[in-house]
């Protein structure tokens, strides 16, 4: 017995628009039953008060209750990341995680999940909650039956904030927390959660960590998590992508890490890994076996990309997460063909400064000379 990855990208008219994946579990293109996660891209702002994330992870709870035998859509780890700038398209990726009596697949792409314990409101951007991620993510990769670090290409994370009523619940028990600023809670609980993920893949030293490095020295980071927080949660949920024996399938994965906002061809790289080399845009054909690209993106802190000044960090009016997402996704639609991405902002030990990890799961052919549409 095996287990098989799928991975299903279906467009969103509107970010409680579920109806794409009710017509795909009432046809049985999708088992409610093996969903373990559900990654979106909503079009709100992607900040505090962006409550299009909480808007669809209800709908998709929704969908999913009515086509799971045990009812529960509680199980299913729920992404959503908030922001489609620019030509970004809103849209879901479905992943499931099925029995089969196929055999082993070297290289399939295995799927594992947790989540933790809700995380006290004093610990958020602190130690703590490095700690209770990198808890979750070994949890993960047990739960995904990876056995080496170097076999994760992928961690996503939900995680929380802070918000007024949080900081005075803090107050209350006399238990400050790290921030009084909502938006800066967001900066500071994706650091603390990246950072997290690097320290259970063994890139950073936790013994070495110290609570004034979250948030402010760059020069630590991972180069497989993307982190996004959000209001509606106070745990995190966690999603593991690699490679893994007992998996079968054609899913394979690979990942790379962007240096700057326009670094594609690490990208590139990766693409041609993955059976689809091209020198410019994919064809159609190749576009095709592409299920899903996920990166993240954030503007360089210095206020310069290759030298020359940028003023994503300036503008008063939009934030500059909403800026970088729409700049990476034009990017990396030029390599692929469209922008249907998975691009989330604030990056930070999310990759170098002003760049992150980008990873594509894509269809292997049946052979070199396969043309699968």
């Amino acid at each position: 017995m095996t287990r098989r990855a799928f991975v299903h990208r279906i467009s969103a008219n509107a970010p409680d628009d579920v109806s794409g994946l009710e017509a795909r579990m009432r046809d049985g293109a999708i088992d409610g039953n093996a969903v373990v996660a559900v990654f979106g891209k909503t079009e709100g702002n992607g900040l505090v008060n962006d409550f299009s994330r909480g808007f669809a992870t209800r709908a998709l709870q929704d969908a999913l209750r009515v086509h799971r035998e045990d009812a529960d859509a509680d199980e299913p780890c729920i992404v959503m990341s908030g922001g489609t700038e620019g030509a970004l398209a809103p849209h879901f990726l479905v992943f499931e995680a099925r029995n089969s009596d196929e055999p082993d697949a070297p290289g399939a792409l295995a799927i594992g999940r947790s989540r933790t314990p809700p995380l006290p409101h004093e610990h958020l951007g602190r130690l703590a909650q490095v700690d209770a991620v990198a808890t979750g993510v070994r949890a993960a990769i047990d739960d995904a039956g990876i056995e080496a670090a170097d076999e994760v290409h992928f961690v996503q994370i939900k995680c929380p904030l802070l918000t007024a009523d949080r900081v005075a619940a803090a107050d209350a028990r006399g238990l400050p927390t790290a921030t009084r600023d909502t938006l800066k809670s967001m900066s500071l609980s994706r650091a603390a959660s990246a950072l997290g993920v690097a320290v259970a893949l063994r890139e950073v030293d936790r013994p070495g960590l110290t609570e004034a490095a979250i948030g402010r020295d760059l020069s630590l980071f991972s180069s497989r998590a993307s982190t996004s927080a959000g209001v509606e949660l106070a745990d995190h949920e966690i999603v593991v992508l690699g490679t893994a024996p007992n998996w079968s399938g054609p899913l394979r994965v690979g990942h790379c890490v962007m240096r700057d906002n326009i670094d594609v061809e690490p990208v590139r790289a990766v693409l041609a890994g993955l059976g689809l080399p091209a020198h410019g845009q994919l064809s159609e054909t190749q576009r095709a076996r592409v299920v899903a690209l996920l990166a993240k993106a954030e503007a360089g802190s210095d206020g310069a990309l290759r030298g020359y000044r940028h003023t994503m960090l300036n503008d008063s009016d939009i934030s500059s997460t909403r800026h970088a997402r729409a700049f990476v996704a034009g990017a990396l639609a030029s390599l692929i063909g469209h922008a249907e991405i998975f691009v989330s902002g604030g990056a930070e030990h999310q990759g170098p400064d002003g760049g992150g990890p980008v990873a594509i799961i894509a269809e292997q052919a049946l052979s070199s000379g396969d043309a699968r549409p």
